[in-house]
């Protein structure tokens, strides 16, 4: 017969002495040839737990006040009125600031930016001031300030005023080229005319816009 059938049957699992503290001994130098020795298990150092508080570099009402006076700075008024997503830092003196359209559905519209930029108009840099960077995230990597498809832009005021001035006088020019056409009958028509007043009278208004809110 085979010796094999002698030996005691294996046992299944993890073998004897797996998982605990490795064992080390510690031999004395003045211990005699042969004497015991005494075993002990090796130190294992415990990773160092991180600390739970933070530590505090300034007093935390402090932080806390100084916070609350960044944050009303923001609503440009009352609290209760909300915050205005458009509202601009005020622009340096000379200087004129509005929002400009520079993307449609995420797509920059570029023949657009190129008439602004013909026209006078340049992007607000956002590191100006505190107030300027206040209005985009700290982690902006752009040097502009943007909103929904807009950009704020500068354009000195002087030009800005000249502009106006022009848009105003080409408006006028279309009005009163209107009231000529209904004041003038054309050749073999009744004329438009009673007693040397115009029959045709055009009125004249000004008033607000009702501006809708979200």
């Amino acid at each position: 017969m085979s010796d094999t059938s002698n030996e005691a049957p294996r046992r299944r699992g993890r073998p004897p002495g797996s998982g605990k503290a490795k064992i080390v001994k510690a031999e004395s130098p003045q211990a005699p040839s042969g004497a015991a020795v005494e075993e002990v298990p090796s130190p294992v150092a415990e990773p160092a737990r991180p600390s739970v508080r933070p530590a505090l570099r300034e007093d935390p009402r402090l932080a806390a006040a100084r916070r609350a006076a960044e944050i009303r700075g923001h609503f440009q008024g009352n609290m209760d009125d909300g915050t205005d997503r458009f509202a601009a830092p005020m622009p340096p003196e000379g200087w004129t600031y509005e929002w400009k359209r520079k993307s449609v559905m995420g797509m920059e519209d570029h023949s657009h930016m190129t008439n602004l930029k013909r026209a006078g108009w340049e992007e607000v840099p956002v590191d100006l001031d505190a107030d300027h960077r206040s209005m985009m995230p700290p982690n902006w990597s752009g040097n502009t300030i943007e909103r929904d498809g807009l950009v704020l832009m500068m354009r000195p005021s002087v030009i800005t005023e000249e502009v106006r001035q022009i848009e105003l006088r080409r408006a006028r020019g279309q009005v009163q080229a209107k009231e000529q056409q209904l004041n003038e009958a054309p050749m073999g028509q009744f004329e438009r005319t009673n007693k040397d007043q115009n029959l045709a009278k055009v009125k004249k208004g000004y008033e607000p816009i009702a501006v809708p809110r979200e």
